[in-house]
């Protein structure tokens, strides 16, 4: 293994260190605790918070910042964050209108997050939240039960955030954050392997000549191995997949988010987006939003994930096309 650190016990923390010294405009490390805070003037609005597992990067301390998070909590390498965590950014997301939380579908964070809420509310302070499952890969799988939560997640910050900053109250974040996740959905296929650096080696092993449909973003199992097939092939696979997801037809609005899961080169994230676009063309659907390069990752795999979201609202584009300020969007 060969990685850039120090110790593989200290990456989280020498990591979080780095991401706040160099974005120090915009952020701030919560003494003591492994989260991230943005830095603009409190408003009394909505707080909005996310987070999980570290080795996601930017996810999710990338997206915090005015217009999407408040703040953000890292667990150690694909290891849910702990209820004292998840509480710590809650607190520092509170303004006094409440804190939504966007949680990926992973039990482990449901727990956590859950506890993490309960304990918020015994101060006093009032607490929703959203699970999103927007993998349509597998039903079922290592750390979920249902669908696995993945890239989309990353778009209902987008939204959330927009929503908050406008003054929308909990409730009304919690009925958008409602009819939101079941317009999300997302597809991937890997390459390679993870190493989480602690272990020192890959989660698992795919041949050169091969490459599996629906991995996880913590190396889950997918639903397929084949031999290497070409991007039109790729991207055929996953658009099909989504379209009968949303039972997509001619004169439907769409956004795309292009993933990279971490190894990815943009050369290749490029060629893939051009097979998709050709694909959503021939389908008849208009694209209002694209979105492409590495927002959720999975370490050092090599892979990438397809999101479409449907667009039935028009102040869901306009919110997805709003500017912020985050270190990462």
């Amino acid at each position: 293994m060969k990685k850039i650190m120090n110790e593989a016990t200290t990456i989280v923390d020498d990591m979080l260190q780095g991401f706040a010294a160099m974005h120090d405009d915009l952020v701030e490390r919560r003494d003591g605790f492994d989260v991230i805070v943005r830095k603009s003037p409190k408003t009394g609005q909505v707080g909005l918070i996310s987070g999980g597992g570290s080795g996601h990067e930017p996810s999710h301390a990338g997206f915090v910042g005015d217009g999407m998070l408040s703040a953000a909590v890292c667990g150690a390498v694909f290891t849910s964050p702990t209820p004292d965590q998840i509480l710590e950014a809650i607190k520092a997301a509170d303004e006094g209108a409440g804190v939504f939380m966007v949680i990926k579908n992973y039990s482990g964070d449901i727990m956590n997050f859950e506890m993490a809420q309960e304990l918020a509310e015994m101060e006093g302070i009032d607490v929703a939240s959203v699970v999103v499952d927007d993998d349509i890969a597998v039903e079922n799988s290592l750390y979920t039960q249902g669908r696995r939560g993945v890239a989309g997640t990353i778009l209902v910050h987008k939204i959330l955030g927009h929503a908050a900053r406008q003054g929308k109250s909990l409730a009304e974040i919690k009925a958008l954050a409602d009819a939101l996740v079941p317009n999300i959905k997302t597809i991937g296929f890997a390459l390679s392997g993870a190493t989480v650096p602690e272990v020192g080696k890959p989660g698992f092993v795919l041949a050169d000549d091969e490459f599996e449909y629906g991995v996880g973003i913590h190396g889950e199992p997918g639903y397929k191995k084949e031999k290497m097939q070409s991007s039109a092939v790729l991207a055929k696979e996953l658009v099909d997949k989504l379209a009968d997801a949303f039972e997509l037809v001619s004169g439907q609005n769409y956004g795309i988010l292009i993933n990279g899961l971490g190894a990815t080169p943009l050369m290749e994230q490029y060629v893939f987006a051009n097979d998709v676009a050709k694909l959503l063309a021939e389908k008849g659907v208009t694209i209002h939003f694209k979105k492409i390069g590495d927002y959720m990752t999975s370490i050092d795999m090599a892979g990438l994930s397809l999101t479409l979201i449907k667009l039935d609202d028009d102040a869901w584009i306009q919110a997805l096309q709003s500017d912020v300020t985050t270190p990462a969007w």
